[in-house]
Formats: C-alpha cells, structure tokens, sequence
C-alpha cells in the first residue's frame, strides 16, 4: 500500500534541471487520464463513500478541479515576474463547499480535463 502524507507536511525542492521541464509538462497533461482510468470500474457509490469523515474518492477528484484556478492564477503571477505568489487555501473552502458528491464523476472529469489540458 502506498504510504500517504498530510499535503502540507511535504517539502518541495525546486532544483530540477531545465531539461526536466518537459517531463513535468507530460505529467501535468497525462493527470486527467491517468484519473479517469483509476475511477473508470468503481461504482458511483463507492465513489461517493466517506470514511471517517475524510473526502470521498469523488471528492479527491473535485479537489483537483477547484485548484485549476489557483494553477493558472500562479502561473500568470509568475510568467509576469511576481515575486510571491498567490497562497493556497489550506482550508480548502471551494471543495468542501462545492457538493462534488452531487455532481457525476463525469462532470467532474470532463470540467477537470478541460481546465488542465487549458493550463498546459
């Protein structure tokens, strides 16, 4: 089992070499298939079950939704030279207020495909 770690709690070293930049493209494109082909066989149901009061699989992928916007604002801030960027919402208010569970998987897919495949 893969062994999971609080978001936050990660540290991040920016020292990719340049030649790297394509293959953190790819990644970024290949995202909404990858996610498609992990939810594609489960049952609505499961992908709506919480547990323990955690987000649900449906949700996870609403998350990744609700930050496209953030995406693309930090990636204007920075190709125009800002300095800082624009900070996360560590309470992730978008997604525990957008009832991603109501929605279909599909919807969620489809409106996150096109979002990323934007910001690429």
């Amino acid at each position: 089992m893969v062994q999971l770690q609080e978001w936050f709690a990660r540290e991040f070293s920016f020292t990719l070499p340049v030649w790297m930049f394509p293959n953190i493209v790819a990644r970024l494109r290949g995202t909404p298939a990858r996610l498609e082909d992990l939810v594609r066989s489960i049952p609505p149901e499961h992908l709506t079950r919480r547990h323990n009061e955690q987000w649900s699989i449906q949700e996870h992928a609403g998350h990744l939704l609700d930050l496209s916007e953030l995406d693309i604002t930090r990636l204007r801030e920075f190709t125009a030279g800002a300095t800082v960027l624009t900070a996360a919402d560590r309470e992730n208010r978008k997604t525990y207020t957008a009832d991603h569970n109501a929605n279909s998987i599909e919807s969620i897919l489809t409106a996150f495909r096109a979002e990323r495949m934007a910001f690429v």
